[in-house]
């Protein structure tokens, strides 16, 4: 697991939009597995930016979300299709038809999230998987208790998880309490991960990601299963790092490596 240590959310949002686009740019029909909510806004801002300004082609990527609420429509304000199209897809030149976001007005839940895992599969698998992390150390939707060998489901969202989206309706009260999201087992399948964190808010979930054990409890710690995963931080959410100097040491000797190699 490779930790990289920024200075700031603004420094953390460049590093991980340049990883991004190295995937796109090594292979221009890459398949990305993309989150939603306030940390990955960052990112989102920067490829607009290298599209627009340095030609960023979009245009062969397949897109996966990780998840949507359960009950509202594709045109609702909250839904994660209005996020995605309205603060990235709509400003790059992805096409539609290559976007795919779980329906959360679906009937037929068990159907639908059998044809999303095989449409991931007909897909050649996702080449690099966005995340970010929950302040009781979730991926995706996948709360606390969710299996590590989980596929695409219909999960039951926490008292915790509801009050923390509050935010974004205006009150808990119209928080969906259902999501339909990837599973932890689906989402170790992506063959690269690239996870996200700022704040103190999300020092301890981080801590336990990256130091703890694995456990179903904290579903992000599966991550330390996966054999090529990035997680970018700001300071604030490495705050509580115990190897946190051996982290910042490594990155700073690849850098040097690298540096040989170019010259």
């Amino acid at each position: 697991m490779r930790i990289i240590i920024e200075e700031n959310y603004n420094a953390l949002s460049r590093k991980a939009a340049a990883i991004i686009a190295r995937e796109i740019t090594v292979k221009p029909t890459a398949v990305l597995g993309l989150a939603t909510g306030s940390t990955p806004l960052g990112v989102y801002e920067e490829l607009i930016k290298m599209h627009k300004k340095e030609g960023l082609d979009f245009s062969g990527v397949r897109t996966f979300n990780l998840d949507e609420y359960y009950g509202l429509n594709p045109e609702h304000p909250e839904s994660y299709h209005t996020f995605m199209f309205k603060n990235f897809f709509e400003k790059v030149n992805v096409k539609r038809g290559n976007v795919s976001i779980p329906d959360g007005m679906v009937v037929d839940v068990d159907q639908f999230c059998t044809d999303y895992e095989k449409h991931i599969r007909d897909g050649g698998g996702i080449d690099l998987q966005l995340l970010g992390i929950g302040r009781d150390g979730h991926i995706g939707f996948n709360e606390p208790g969710s299996s590590l060998a989980s596929r695409t489901r219909l999960k039951t969202l926490t008292e915790e998880t509801v009050r923390d989206n509050a935010r974004f309706f205006g009150r808990k009260g119209q928080v969906p309490h259902f999501a339909i999201t990837m599973g932890v087992g689906t989402i170790l399948e992506a063959k690269k991960l690239l996870m996200l964190a700022s704040g103190e808010n999300k020092a301890e979930a981080v801590r336990n990601a990256i130091e703890g054990p694995v456990s179903s409890q904290v579903t992000a710690s599966a991550l330390q299963l996966h054999p090529k995963v990035s997680v970018i931080l700001d300071g604030p959410a490495a705050s509580l790092l115990k190897r946190r100097d051996y982290y910042a040491y490594v990155e700073k000797m690849a850098s040097q490596v690298q540096a040989e190699v170019e010259t």
